[in-house]
């Protein structure tokens, strides 16, 4: 008989869950394309379920033009109002708004820094942040850290990114480490 692999308890039961949980998040990221789709997502989840933004994603890549930056930050009154009629996104016209001018700070980060990395990472002096999380439903939801890279964030015209969703972008972008100690991707990443 083939032993369960032990998974955190939050992806346990659905299959798109899972997959992501064990091949993508808390996976250290470092690529900037990689880092703004998960901006845009964990933006986008606000006030709603991951699961949610996982179902819808394919169709963000077609509508966000696979993430690319440059072009999102180039979207005009057109390709704005084309997204408020895509049914198979979030359409709520504020994080619409939110993801165009997050493009445009994102690549003003980018001249100042070299990389959108080279700034998200210095907050962790480039080494994600290993927990011991027992239980799923015992981690934070926000940290001090998180909450002044929220507050830098914002700063720089950042629309969105409260600590909660900075939080959240620390977990799937690997900045920190909170895969229960128990399961099997704790030490893996």
């Amino acid at each position: 008989m083939l032993k369960q692999k032990r998974r955190c308890g939050w992806c346990i039961g659905d299959p798109l869950y899972e997959a992501y949980h064990d091949q993508e998040w808390g996976v250290p990221i470092y690529d900037d394309l990689k880092l703004f789709e998960f901006l845009i997502l964990e933006t986008f989840q606000a006030g709603l379920s991951w699961i949610t933004i996982l179902r819808k994603r394919e169709n963000f890549r077609a509508a966000f033009d696979t993430f690319d930056y440059t072009k999102v930050a180039r979207y005009d009154a057109s390709k704005f109002n084309s997204l408020i009629l895509d049914k198979g996104i979030i359409r709520n016209k504020l994080k619409i708004k939110a993801a165009i001018s997050n493009a445009k700070a994102f690549i003003e980060i980018q001249k100042e820094f070299g990389s959108f990395s080279n700034y998200i990472w210095a907050f962790v002096e480039g080494n994600p942040i290993k927990n011991k999380v027992k239980d799923y439903k015992k981690a934070p939801q926000n940290t001090l850290l998180s909450d002044q890279i929220s507050k830098d964030l914002k700063s720089r015209g950042f629309k969105f990114v409260g600590s909660t969703v900075v939080y959240a972008h620390m977990q799937a972008t690997g900045m920190v480490n909170d895969h229960e100690i128990s399961c099997f991707r704790y030490n893996e990443v």
